[in-house]
């Protein structure tokens, strides 16, 4: 019996990705259809090993096969790409007014995108002066439904959706504060759609409490969140207004155009 050692199990891995990349680049510098044949012969691979990694693409939608024998990049990469446009769009379009934010209330201002059941932080402006340590590192993760810009997420999905992320989630919480209950996170939901905004009373981190409103793309379409996190103590009702006029400013260079109270 040969044993496989991790360094060996490691190299293959390598090797695998390695072959994988070689085809997808093979495949993006042709408009139309590509032939196995000429697939195998662009990257050195032998044709079964293509046929092989190709199926498994296929399957993932990262690849698709056009007619017998003929493949063509997948509309799963575009997803993908479209997905890691928007987030560096925003934050290109942020920063700035993050960085005027933050040196107007002297607090910690988080950008963050929502990734499935959860929100990621993907950029922060702050300062020593702030008088409270950073929680989450840019690239950390936290549920939704204890975020404020978590909520602001949820706020935007229907009734059913909010319901599956409960079940799936069981909206464990992280202290006495969290909401843990699908009726009470559903009364809070109501309050962000009608407000505009959300907040979190120390449900994540106790003694840091939050408020953060939504920053949306040209299509209207809620793309991210922008929050203010302070010492409990030290979260500023006035600094509301400042934070929506952020967001709306971050919005309309991103195309949005804000609709005006009526």
């Amino acid at each position: 019996m040969t044993i496989q050692s991790s360094q060996d199990t490691d190299k293959t891995s390598i090797q695998v990705i390695e072959r994988l990349n070689s085809l997808l680049d093979a495949l993006a510098r042709y408009p139309d259809p590509v032939s196995l044949k000429q697939l195998s012969a662009d990257t050195g691979l032998h044709p079964s090993t293509a046929h092989r990694i190709l199926n498994d693409l296929v399957l993932k939608r990262l690849v698709e096969r056009a007619e017998p024998g003929a493949y063509r990049l997948g509309m799963r990469l575009l997803e993908l790409g479209n997905v890691v446009k928007s987030r560096l769009n925003v934050r290109e379009a942020a920063l700035d007014f993050m960085r005027a934010l933050h040196r107007k209330t002297q607090q910690t201002v988080n950008l963050s995108v929502r990734q499935g059941d959860e929100i990621v932080y993907i950029d922060r402006a702050f300062s020593e002066r702030s008088g409270m340590q950073v929680v989450r590192a840019i690239g950390g993760r936290a549920p939704l439904h204890l975020t404020s810009t978590g909520k602001l997420f949820l706020s935007v999905d229907d009734p059913k959706s909010v319901r599956s992320y409960a079940t799936r989630t069981g909206l464990s919480g992280h202290n006495k504060n969290s909401i843990t209950e699908l009726t009470t996170l559903e009364r809070e939901l109501s309050l962000v759609r009608a407000r505009g905004f959300a907040r979190d009373n120390e449900e994540l981190e106790l003694g840091v409490r939050c408020m953060a409103a939504g920053i949306r793309d040209d299509s209207g379409r809620l793309i991210a969140g922008l929050s203010i996190s302070a010492p409990a103590d030290r979260l500023q009702e006035d600094w509301l207004e400042d934070l929506m006029l952020t967001v709306n400013q971050i919005s309309a260079v991103l195309g949005y155009t804000v609709q005006e109270p009526s």
